[in-house]
């Protein structure tokens, strides 16, 4: 076998890894849509303790190879519905692709079809460890906009995800002639803020594990968010190795934050060798249905401190609804204070420092 990995019976201790990480909670939640569409990859955080996420799309391909002489067109779906099951680190997700490929056998001046799921994955995905889970250690800097803005070495760390699934096959699928019903999965995910409107995704996978054709794949995907974080892009590229099936892609695309629970995009795509040549485009969307509710911690068991200190005195006066602040931002995008808003932060810490120094005790 030439993949890069040879086959093991190690990968059954991938899936007893994931179970025997403590649960330990941090939120995942995010006040807007957290989606792995356009791209493939799969972001390290989960959507949050029930929250109910479905993401689908519609996918066009042309797919002509050199060797075999062969023309496909090809139309599709995909769908991806996630839930945050039990805690906020912990995600149920289901992922199916169905395909209708209508292909050419040039050689012999025959037609074919072949139509039914070429991804049909159930799986569950946990976070293991979050570099932002101590908010003191991400404050903003309140005397410098540069440094809010600029890249730092620390955010290189990353947050990392196991997941641990299987893949099902069911009836005479054309796709995985002779394959078992019920094959395996493992990946890690990462995600690294490289600044605020940049993020790294990676995903390493070991796939169709107890087959006779397991597959090692990685994926790279580089996500940007405009000045109106409501608008993003990414570029994308992916290896596959196996004795079934090898490739290297690349993606890229757009996504647009209609509202905090919805959004839409466009992507497309193409393949670097000619075994097969491979052209492919597609647009969808994601809609969140947001079940989540904070848990509430007992006043003796907060630490000092935590709910900001002291009391303002203007703290209870009523607050003015501003609409237009709701559902402005973009997943795992914080772009941090502007300059004006920078201002008022330093006036009044130093207001808060002059205060607290008249105090006598």
């Amino acid at each position: 076998m030439n993949s890069l990995f040879a086959y093991s019976k190690s990968y059954q201790y991938v899936f007893a890894l994931l179970f025997l990480i403590p649960l330990i909670g941090i939120s995942q939640y995010t006040d807007v849509i957290n989606s792995n569409r356009p791209g493939v990859s799969v972001s390290a955080y989960a959507v949050g303790k029930n929250v109910v996420q479905a993401e689908m799309g519609l996918f066009y391909e042309q797919r002509d190879h050199t060797i075999l002489n062969t023309e496909s067109n090809i139309w599709g779906t995909d769908v991806s519905l996630r839930y945050g099951l039990f805690f906020e680190r912990l995600e149920l997700n289901y992922e199916g692709t169905f395909k209708d490929q209508k292909i050419t056998f040039l050689n012999f001046d025959l037609e074919g079809k072949r139509r039914d799921f070429s991804r049909n994955r159930l799986g569950l995905k946990y976070l293991i460890y979050d570099p932002f889970k101590n908010p003191e250690a991400n404050k903003p800097n309140l005397y410098s906009w540069r440094a809010n803005h600029k890249f730092q070495f620390k955010n290189l760390l990353p947050a990392v995800s196991l997941y641990g699934g299987a893949n099902l096959v069911l009836g005479d699928n054309p796709f995985y002639i002779g394959e078992p019903t019920i094959s395996y999965r493992g990946m890690i995910a990462t995600q690294s803020r490289l600044t605020p409107r940049f993020v790294l995704i990676t995903n390493t996978a070991y796939d169709r594990i107890s087959t006779d054709d397991p597959e090692l794949s990685y994926t790279i995907s580089l996500s940007h968010a405009f000045r109106n974080p409501k608008w993003s892009v990414f570029v994308e590229h992916q290896g596959i190795d196996s004795d079934r099936y090898s490739d290297v892609l690349i993606r890229g695309g757009i996504a647009h934050l209609l509202k905090e629970n919805l959004q839409f995009d466009f992507n497309m795509g193409a393949s670097l060798k000619n075994t097969p040549t491979r052209i492919f485009f597609g647009i969808g969307g994601s809609y969140r249905m947001d079940f989540h509710k904070d848990s509430l911690k007992p006043i003796e068991d907060q630490e000092a401190d935590q709910n900001g200190g002291a009391i303002d005195k203007k703290a209870m006066k009523k607050k003015k609804k501003d609409k237009k602040s709701k559902g402005s931002g973009a997943e795992d995008v914080n772009l941090g204070p502007s300059k004006k808003q920078l201002k008022k932060l330093k006036k009044a810490e130093k207001k808060k420092k002059k205060e607290s120094s008249e105090i006598d005790f």
